[in-house]
């Protein structure tokens, strides 16, 4: 472990030591003795309260050691996708994690026809205090569940199954590798993950050939990435159907805490806002001196200097800075942060794209994992994910069952430091007009994808999955869905031929089977931290502990009763949601009137 950044020995003090084997071994044998006394044991009654007490309280702590080991070993197979031990590491978990899934099961059984009069004791019972929320998710997942016996089959089949897929394709990506041929004629061939900040490069020639050689690539491997999108598909919408589930998105509403009218009002309010995001792509089209913008123009920041890289320190630094002006308790955070060497950083062969926060709440630490090329998108990448990490730390004292936040609620706390790094870059005294510019063009940038390239993503995995539910898509299939969504949400901003057919390929976020739809959620959460965002520009430091608030309610309540109790809106109707898309328009009109100057003066 000595090439990692980050510092796991809080986990661990070493991988398949002592410590971590004896960890292991005793999650093993709680839940095999939890699942026979759970499997033993009558539906919640009046009469078996204290039993079925012990088996939930119980249940909690080991999911949260559980929760524990999978994210050491998470960190392990990201940094090195290529290490074997770290792999069959990671499938042994799959396995263990049957287990749990398989006593969850007999939980759920335990719910499932619990008289309203059981539950309501149940929960109000003074050792299940603050989990009343999460055990009455339980039960409503309950309500959708197959007999246990199948439910015990399932979760075997899905460790060979829809997570095999999902672990093949983290293993492909995390090895892929592409020809890069810059202007000049160098040629490199460079793992994937560095093809992100290629294509976040200034020059346009540098964005396409690190576009188009990533795509012949992933054109390579593109076979295997349809097999596994349409297995994890399949897997779904088969068990949908014996459970009962009317529509693949119940079971997305449900994992996001919110509901279809939610969902609807969401997306009512951005096609109706559409012109918003097609409007910052022509301004980013008109500075390029386009008409119209490629697939790999998403990134590109605008044309004002050289290409100055921002090396590591100097990212830290503006996000800690920016941080504690706005901010100081967030500041003092990701210092600390720092100081513990909680963030793996460094470019290197063998990880896996993407960035993310994890965590233990065992140890109530969290750990980022990225890839920092020494662009301002990785500062920024810097500040979401430590966002994450400081929603944790608020959490820290909560028990596990009122700590499971849903992604529509998890993205809040990221993208709202973002804003914060935004508005602490445009708040600083130093910043010249051509940094202003700079910042402000990452802002609507970031609106623009949240408006236009997460809406594709949703879109495409909608008709995906209506399409999946008559037979296997193949290649060609797959590629044509994904270029016609893109023409349909982007409209005439997207030149011909600029589309992505193998975006569906690329994004790791199709392949995670753990949550379906892992895509409105960044979307759900830029606008509702807008949302607070507006609240905090009025209110100031006052707003804060308001904000916390919000945070620590996030793993007990549904997402439109947390907005009603921390920021008074209905997120069921989409006036809420149009008021926070138009508030994008202030930065874009900032950005509209600096640029002049500062292309003049450049010119």
């Amino acid at each position: 472990m000595a090439d990692m950044n980050w510092d796991l020995t809080d986990y661990f003090p070493a991988f398949n030591g002592p410590e971590m084997i004896a960890f292991k071994e005793a999650i093993k044998t709680d839940l095999s003795y939890l699942h026979k006394k759970a499997s033993g044991l009558a539906v919640l009654d009046n009469n078996n309260q204290d039993d079925w007490e012990s088996v939930f309280v119980q249940y909690e702590d080991v999911k949260m050691r559980f929760g524990h080991i999978s994210s050491y070993i998470g960190c392990l197979t990201s940094v090195d996708a290529r290490n074997e031990d770290y792999a069959k590491e990671e499938s042994a978990l799959d396995r263990l994690g049957a287990e749990a899934s398989k006593l969850s099961v007999e939980l759920l059984r335990g719910l499932k026809d619990a008289t309203d009069d059981a539950f309501d004791a149940f929960v109000g019972r003074e050792a299940l205090n603050d989990a009343a929320y999460a055990l009455g998710r339980m039960r409503r997942d309950a309500q959708f569940t197959m007999d246990a016996a199948r439910e015990g089959l399932a979760a075997d089949l899905g460790v060979d199954g829809i997570n095999a897929w999902g672990r093949l394709y983290d293993t492909v990506s995390g090895k892929l590798e592409f020809d890069m041929v810059y202007p000049d004629g160098k040629t490199a061939r460079l793992p994937m993950s560095q093809r992100r900040s290629l294509m976040e490069k200034p020059d346009r020639s540098v964005r396409q050939a690190a576009f188009e050689k990533g795509n012949e690539a992933w054109a390579g491997v593109a076979d295997v990435t349809a097999a596994a999108l349409n297995a994890i598909a399949g897997t779904r919408l088969t068990l949908n159907g014996h459970r009962g589930v009317n529509h693949f998105l119940d079971v997305a509403c449900f994992q996001a805490a919110i509901s279809q009218k939610t969902l609807d009002a969401m997306f009512e309010a951005i096609h109706s806002e559409i012109e918003l995001g097609r409007r910052i792509l022509r301004l980013k089209a008109d500075v390029m001196g386009r008409d119209k913008i490629a697939w790999y123009d998403l990134g590109a920041p605008l044309p004002l200097a050289d290409d100055d890289p921002l090396d590591w320190e100097t990212g830290k630094a503006l996000v800690h800075s920016s941080f504690a002006r706005a901010y100081p308790e967030l500041g003092d955070f990701v210092q600390r942060v720092y100081d513990k060497d909680w963030v793996e950083w460094e470019p290197r062969a063998g990880k896996r794209p993407g960035a993310f926060c994890t965590g233990s709440k065992h140890i109530k630490q969290s750990r980022i994992f990225m890839t920092y090329n020494n662009t301002i998108g990785d500062v920024r990448t810097l500040a979401h994910e430590a966002g994450h990490a400081f929603h944790s730390y608020i959490l820290r004292e909560k028990r596990p069952f009122a700590t499971r936040y849903p992604m529509t609620l998890a993205e809040s706390a990221s993208t709202f430091g973002e804003m914060i790094l935004t508005e602490g870059i445009l708040e600083n005294p130093d910043v010249t007009d051509k940094q202003k510019a700079l910042t402000l063009d990452m802002e609507v940038g970031h609106g623009a994808i949240y408006l236009m390239d997460i809406p594709v993503r949703f879109e495409f995995e909608k008709a995906f999955y209506q399409a999946r539910q008559k037979g296997e898509l193949s290649v060609s299939d797959i590629k044509n869905l994904m270029v016609e969504t893109q023409q349909r949400i982007f409209g005439d901003v997207l030149e011909e031929g600029g589309e992505d057919p193998y975006f569906w390929a690329s994004k790791l976020h199709f392949y995670i089977t753990g949550v379906t739809f892992y895509n409105y959620p960044y979307t759900f959460g830029f606008l509702l931290s807008r949302g607070l965002f507006a609240l905090f520009q009025k209110e100031g430091a006052d707003f804060l502990p308001r904000y916390e608030d919000f945070l620590r309610l996030t793993g007990s309540d549904t997402c439109e009763n947390v907005a009603k109790q921390s920021i008074g809106q209905d997120l069921e109707k989409p006036d809420f949601w149009v008021q926070a898309i138009r508030g994008m328009a202030d930065p874009l009109a900032q950005l509209e009137e600096i640029l002049p100057r500062i292309l003049n003066h450049n010119g």
